[in-house]
C-alpha cells in the first residue's frame, strides 16, 4: 500500500502541512471489503470515515431490514451524517456499507472540533461536506417525491457508475428493490422494459448497464 503521507497529499492537496502529519499520526487505516458493514445503526460513533480509494454507500434501514439509499461517498469525501453523530456524541442514524473494496481512515471523534479551532483548510473541508451531502439528501428525497419508478431506477444505475466507475451492477434484483424501497416484481418488470430498449442487458445475478451511460 502506497505510503499514508503520499495518499493525503493526493487526496488532501489543499490541507496544510501540519494538519496533514497530524492526520498521519491520529488517523486509523482499515481496508473494507464489498458489502462490508463499516458502520451501523445505532451504534456509537467514535471516528468517522475518510474515503481514500473505492466507495461506500449510505443507507436507513426498515424493521424488515429493506434499505433506502441516502447518497455515495467517493474518495475524498467524509460523511456528514457521521459528523453530526459525532458532534452531537449521538448513536448513528444511518449504515455505512462498502459499494466496493475500499481503503478508509477514521479520524478519532476527539479530534473533529479541535482541528476546526486550528485549521482553516479543515473548516472549509467539513463545511463544503455538509453542504455537499445535504444536497445530495435533497436529490434523493426529490427524487422519491417527483420522479416515477422508470425514473429512479435509471438514476440508480447512473449515480452507482459516479460512485465507482463501473457500468456493471453485480447482485440481485432485490437488493436494487432494497435500496429504492420497493418490490422485486417492480423492479424486474421495469428492469424488462429497459432491456427491451436496449438499455440494459440482464444476465444472472449481473446487469450490464453501459449503453445506459452512453446514453446520457
Amino acid at each position: 500500500m502506497e505510503p499514508l503521507i503520499n495518499l493525503l497529499r493526493k487526496r488532501f492537496p489543499f490541507f496544510e502541512g501540519e494538519l496533514l502529519l497530524e492526520i498521519e499520526k491520529n488517523g486509523i487505516i482499515q481496508e473494507i471489503e464489498t458489502e462490508e458493514n463499516l458502520l451501523s445503526e445505532g451504534q456509537i460513533i467514535k471516528s468517522f470515515p475518510i474515503v481514500l480509494e473505492g466507495s461506500l454507500r449510505i443507507v436507513r434501514t426498515n424493521p424488515e431490514g429493506h434499505e433506502l439509499l441516502l447518497y455515495y461517498l467517493h474518495p475524498g469525501e467524509v460523511c456528514s451524517m457521521a459528523l453530526t453523530c459525532c458532534m452531537g456524541r449521538q448513536k448513528s442514524n444511518i449504515n455505512v456499507i462498502a459499494e466496493q473494496k475500499s481503503l478508509i481512515l477514521r479520524i478519532p471523534e476527539e479530534y473533529l472540533e479541535k482541528w476546526l479551532l486550528h485549521f482553516p483548510a479543515w473548516k472549509s473541508f467539513i463545511m463544503y461536506a455538509y453542504r455537499q451531502k445535504f444536497d445530495e439528501l435533497l436529490d434523493t428525497i426529490d427524487s422519491i417525491a417527483f420522479l416515477k419508478m422508470d425514473q429512479r431506477l435509471e438514476k440508480f444505475f447512473q449515480n452507482r457508475f459516479k460512485a465507482t466507475g463501473e457500468k456493471i451492477f453485480k447482485g440481485k434484483q432485490q437488493d436494487i428493490a432494497y435500496q429504492l424501497n420497493t418490490s422485486r416484481e417492480v423492479i424486474s418488470r421495469l428492469l424488462k422494459k429497459m432491456e427491451q430498449k436496449q438499455l440494459i442487458i440482464i444476465s444472472r445475478n449481473r446487469i450490464d448497464f453501459s449503453a445506459l451511460i452512453q446514453a446520457e
